[in-house]
């Protein structure tokens, strides 16, 4: 799969991912630190990216439009969060892409379970 990780998320998620055999790019790397959540979005979609992010702004349905989209993952973590606690939720998160497409979908992969919006393909 190609991912795109928002710039909250750092490079060992982005070595995490790369390591399990998927297509990762940051926001980072293509300099787009800064960018608003509207343009980011349409970045990801023109390259056909899901993006991996923290922001709950994302999971706004109205403002971005799952089927409009490569797909969004929001990662929820607890106030106690860890970074080995980051990483599960990633693992679950790109398990769960091997069994269901998140293209035109929106997730919050949250502690033991993955909230899905939008159609399946």
């Amino acid at each position: 799969m190609r991912f795109k990780l928002d710039e909250n998320l750092g490079s060992r998620t982005a070595e995490l991912i790369g390591e399990l055999g998927h297509d990762v790019q940051t926001v980072s790397q293509e300099k787009l630190n800064g960018a608003d959540d509207k343009r980011l979005f349409e970045v990801c979609t023109a390259e056909g990216r899901c993006l991996i992010t923290l922001d709950l702004d994302f999971a706004d349905v109205l403002r971005f439009p799952p089927d409009a989209g490569a797909g969004v993952a929001v990662l929820r973590l607890p106030g106690t969060a860890t970074l080995k606690l980051l990483r599960e939720l990633v693992r679950s998160l790109l398990r769960a892409t091997e069994r269901e497409h998140i293209a035109g979908r929106l997730w919050v992969v949250e502690v033991g379970r993955i909230r899905v919006h939008g159609e399946s393909e």
